[in-house]
């Protein structure tokens, strides 16, 4: 029950990862609106991956395949960089495309996330409030700075 097997099971579907949560370009199939996750989970189960709820168990880690809509996720999956994990090569987001994708989303575990990041100095803040710009999320990074850092 390893991180690597995971990205190892995850690598040969070809997909990005983010920790466990895997973000996805998927498109609807050809003369309809709908997309499905059926290949990607039939793959899965096949390997003997199980369902619980909105998670693929894989290893015994709980992995959520999550569609790469939006520009910020578009642009952050081109951005994705190789990393090695115990050995074992997979691509990672840049930590400010997903600090400004926590900042985008907004929940409360996302600010904690965005908060954690900057805390630990994990971001380049001027390269972040770029993408901040970019992508419209100005106001929501204001308020956080309020919120948050007493700025």
């Amino acid at each position: 029950m390893k991180i690597e097997e995971v990205i190892r099971t995850v690598n040969q579907m070809k997909v990005s990862t983010l920790d466990v949560d895997i973000f996805i370009d998927v498109h609807a199939m050809a003369g309809s609106s709908i997309i499905s996750l059926d290949p990607i989970l039939s793959y899965l189960r096949e390997r003997g991956c199980k369902m619980e709820g909105e998670h693929i168990v894989i290893s015994g880690w709980p992995v959520q395949f999550l569609p790469a809509g939006g520009p910020l996720l578009e642009e952050a999956l081109a951005s994705a960089g190789g990393v090695d994990v115990e050995g074992v090569s997979t691509r990672v987001l840049p930590p400010e495309y997903l600090a400004a994708i926590a900042l985008q989303t907004g929940r409360a575990k996302d600010k904690a996330r965005l908060l954690q990041f900057i805390e630990a100095k994990a971001i380049d803040l001027a390269r972040f409030e770029k993408i901040v710009r970019q992508h419209g999320l100005s106001p929501k990074w204001q308020k956080f700075q309020q919120q948050f850092l007493g700025s």
